[in-house]
């Protein structure tokens, strides 16, 4: 082979490598619990993130003319063997809904309102924290416990 194919071929491949590098470091995302990102502070206001947590069902409100849903979500376990230690996810999600000390963050979604969004439910939102400590969705995925539970086995 020609020494210029072979630098042209270096510098294609140094380039793409580049390009792969870059990309993967600027779309990386956080995953954290309410009480992880609170602890973080100022420090991650405007970073790209999706935290975890149990939506409390009285603070739903919706405006289907601007499509602004604005929740909140009270601080959950995200390690499976601690919710498996605590009784499984419909239980530490009652008790996270239900425990007045629990850190809670104010979530602001633009898009259209979700069908399992409910009280209890467990919200997986990507977005970014505002300096105001409200938190800024642009994906909502939610998980509600009762209907998974109901087609597990009993034991």
């Amino acid at each position: 082979m020609k020494p210029k194919f072979i630098i042209g071929f270096g510098m294609i491949l140094a380039a793409v490598v580049f390009l792969i590098f870059t990309s993967t470091a600027q779309s990386q995302e956080r995953f954290m619990t309410v009480d992880e990102m609170l602890a973080e502070g100022p420090a991650i206001v405007g970073d790209s993130i999706r935290i975890t947590g149990a939506v409390i069902g009285d603070t739903i409100q919706y405006d289907p003319a601007t499509l602004t849903l604005t929740f909140e979500v009270a601080h959950a376990p995200a390690d499976f063997q601690e919710i498996e230690e605590q009784g499984g996810l419909a239980k530490v999600l009652f008790d996270a809904v239900n425990d007045p000390t629990r850190n809670r963050v104010k979530i602001i979604y633009i898009g259209v309102k979700p069908d399992l969004l409910r009280t209890e439910a467990q919200a997986i939102m990507a977005g970014t924290l505002d300096e105001n400590g409200v938190f800024h969705a642009t994906e909502l995925l939610l998980k509600c416990p009762t209907r998974y539970e109901e087609a597990m086995p009993e034991n």
